[in-house]
């Protein structure tokens, strides 16, 4: 039976280096060191890892360009890694040639697959009108998101919900509710927020606090530097408490302002202005050794199933996977009732506890926050989700450097 648990993931803040062992990457170095994480979880070789990561950071325009083109056809745009390239799913039959768009300084190739039943449009128009009839039909609330790849609706579901009836008959009968075409796949364990229970600021950094409610100390990570053109600050998830302190090695806490906290239906962040002027940087890997500028932000709407982000948590450190659902509404209660299908999934397995707040990038790009996670039954981490960038509060916009 599926746990909907509370548990806060990290948030990362970012200064000047604390010590004159931090040092900063430039973007080369950056995306060079992306490409080898990407490239020892997927098994692609370091060089076409590094050619594909190159590619992605340019393809938001021609992506765009798709979607226009094909917008009254189009069921979703999806990237592929063996080979490399773009998959353009479309309705209706009418076949559409392949072609080669350049990237990154490299040839990306575009199939297009015909023979969805449903628009990208008809299907986030069912999730958002049918969402409710849809968690009310299952024991437990389910994820959901869009499927760029097969076009459906895809139904992430409790096992409680798979073992009491076949997952088989329960997409024929979610799909006469949603009306448009479902498929449903069975969660290991919990949706959950990440934030640990336990007891110079840079982004990726970790920020401890007492939640007043239980009295217990929490730690969640550091996301970015923000400003509202007075102030500097750093975000992090609004579910983490209230009063932090940003934790350095061998000095004493650095007590940060609480701004305010946005966490209904699509955010889940919160804004602490910092004593001090802050810098545009986050630390970047596990040892928390070397910072990058934030150079540039990538928008939910750029973002597609296949493309490869990297995240820093206090808990798991850093680590690189790919995008599994860009429309993905988390299951149970976890944005103040029922969450807008407006986050972003990763694949695991590299999330727990602790990792909320913290920032999702690649390269120098910053793509969002770290919100929580989907557990198995063994308590490995099956994917975890993001706030974008896109959805910073008003008046908060990210600081950037060179890159």
């Amino acid at each position: 039976m599926i746990r909907w648990l509370t548990a806060a993931l990290a948030a990362t803040l970012a200064l000047a280096p604390a010590t004159a062992q931090v040092r900063v990457q430039d973007a080369a170095e950056a995306l060079a060191q992306d490409a080898a994480a990407w490239s020892a979880v997927s098994g692609i070789a370091p060089d076409e890892a590094l050619r594909q990561l190159r590619a992605q950071a340019d393809l938001g325009p021609v992506t765009d360009a798709l979607a226009i083109e094909f917008a009254g056809r189009l069921a979703g745009i999806a990237v592929e890694h063996r080979p490399f390239g773009i998959v353009v799913l479309l309705t209706g039959d009418a076949p559409v040639p392949p072609r080669v768009v350049a990237a990154g300084g490299t040839g990306v190739p575009v199939t297009f697959r015909t023979g969805a039943a449903a628009t990208r449009d008809a299907l986030l128009g069912a999730l958002e009108m049918r969402g409710g009839d849809l968690r009310a039909a299952l024991a437990h609330p389910p994820g959901m998101g869009v499927d760029a790849r097969t076009g459906t609706l895809a139904v992430l579901v409790a096992p409680a919900d798979a073992a009491a009836e076949r997952p088989a008959a329960m997409a024929v009968r979610l799909s006469a509710i949603a009306g448009v075409p479902v498929s449903v796949r069975v969660l290991g364990q919990d949706d959950v927020d990440m934030a640990d229970g336990a007891g110079v600021v840079e982004g990726g950094g970790r920020v401890t606090g007492v939640n007043p409610v239980d009295g217990r100390r929490y730690a969640c990570t550091t996301g970015f530097t923000v400003t509202d053109g007075v102030r500097t600050g750093v975000v992090t998830a609004a579910h983490c408490p209230d009063v932090l302190s940003y934790a350095t090695d061998g000095a004493e806490p650095l007590p940060l302002d609480f701004v305010g906290q946005w966490g209904w239906g699509f955010q889940d962040v919160q804004v602490h202005a910092s004593p001090r002027a802050l810098s545009p940087t986050f630390f970047a890997d596990t040892l928390k050794a070397v910072l990058r500028d934030v150079a540039a932000a990538r928008p939910r709407a750029q973002t597609l199933a296949g493309d490869v982000v990297c995240h820093r948590g206090e808990r798991t450190g850093y680590s690189c996977a790919e995008v599994v659902l860009t429309d993905f509404a988390p299951a149970g209660d976890l944005c103040g009732g029922a969450c807008l299908p407006r986050w972003v999934a990763v694949r695991g397995p590299s999330c727990r506890a602790g990792d909320s707040g913290g920032p999702v990038f690649l390269g120098s790009t910053a793509y969002g926050i770290v919100k929580g996670g989907s557990y198995r039954a063994d308590g490995r981490c099956g994917f975890y989700y993001y706030m974008s960038t896109d959805y910073l509060p008003d008046g908060w916009s990210l600081m950037r450097g060179g890159g």
